[in-house]
């Protein structure tokens, strides 16, 4: 039987910090950041992780990936789990995908799917996490 999909919401604050590069000078526009954050709401707990991003000359076109393992709790089921970022933005135009990492899950959180959607408004950020979850 598949497990129902479920919808998990709240707010995070996020820390980027720039981690130093072993690019030459002509990777300039190459970047990596580490990631720390704070989760509130359906999702409660903190994560770090990992960013590299492209930047371009041309206003508003960018590329960045990521991974970041999030401890806490969903719902209050506790554990970890990890996220994988895909985003590139051509010339303001805006793609992102925010998946589970498979078979990712630990504690109450393994057998954790699904995908993420954030939003960014007047600088707060939220998010949305789409799950799928076994019963414990």
């Amino acid at each position: 039987m598949t497990e129902p999909t479920q919808q998990a919401r709240g707010t995070f604050v996020v820390a980027l910090t720039p981690q130093s590069s072993d690019g030459t000078p002509e990777d300039t526009a190459l970047g990596r950041m580490s990631i720390a954050k704070t989760f509130s709401g359906d999702i409660s707990g903190t994560s770090t992780g990992e960013m590299l991003t492209a930047m371009t000359s041309t206003k508003g076109s960018a590329a960045y990936v990521a991974v970041e393992r999030v401890r806490g709790s969903i719902s209050g089921r506790e554990g970890s789990f990890a996220l994988h970022h895909q985003g590139i933005s051509d010339r303001g135009a805006q793609q992102l995908s925010i998946m589970v990492v498979p078979d990712s899950g630990s504690g109450a959180l393994t057998g954790l799917t699904g995908s993420m959607s954030l939003v960014i408004a007047n600088g707060d950020h939220s998010y949305e996490l789409t799950y799928r979850l076994p019963d414990a």
